[in-house]
């Protein structure tokens, strides 16, 4: 490791711990003044790169802004702000990083957005699973929402039609 002052490669490890969700661990270092460095120390953050494997082969690092962007299409016009987007993204990037994959395919990563968006908007959910599941027919949406209500929670109410009605008729 590199001093980030002095550019001395020879630092050494003073201290190691986990950070507090487990995902990367924290380093503090020394550059030793004896060895030619400058005696300086410096904390380094080490953490698993999670590697997206696409349909053709090609490999990009996986990046959660860009999950986001999938999702903030099937969000538009929805009641979902941009910090309930960003928990999603955390979400999905614990979730992949839980499942031990160094490198997951791009339909895993599809998959791991599909639940919390489920919890956050069933409408959005529908709009994202009809694209990323590739549905055909209306078919394809009755079955997905026969499916939503029938997990639905016991007791849970059911969203009512907001649309406004037609007024009454005073004839």
């Amino acid at each position: 490791m590199h001093c980030p002052y002095c550019r001395h490669t020879d630092t050494r490890v003073l201290d190691s711990r986990v950070t507090e969700d487990g995902s990367a661990i924290r380093r503090r270092r020394s550059c030793p003044v004896d060895n030619g460095g400058c005696g300086k120390r410096f904390s380094t953050v080490e953490q698993m790169q999670l590697i997206v494997v696409k349909r053709s082969g090609a490999t990009e690092p996986f990046a959660r802004g860009k999950a986001i962007a999938g999702v903030r299409k099937a969000c538009k016009g929805r009641p979902v702000s941009d910090h309930d987007l960003d928990r999603l993204g955390q979400q999905v990037e614990d979730a992949l990083r839980s499942e031990g994959w160094a490198e997951v395919p791009a339909h895993e990563v599809g998959m791991a957005i599909l639940a919390p968006l489920r919890e956050l908007d069933e409408v959005a959910y529908l709009r994202f699973a009809s694209v990323y599941r590739a549905f055909e027919s209306a078919d394809d949406f009755e079955a997905e929402i026969a499916l939503l209500r029938a997990e639905r929670p016991a007791g849970a109410v059911e969203p009512t039609d907001v649309r406004p009605q037609p007024a009454p008729s005073t004839g």
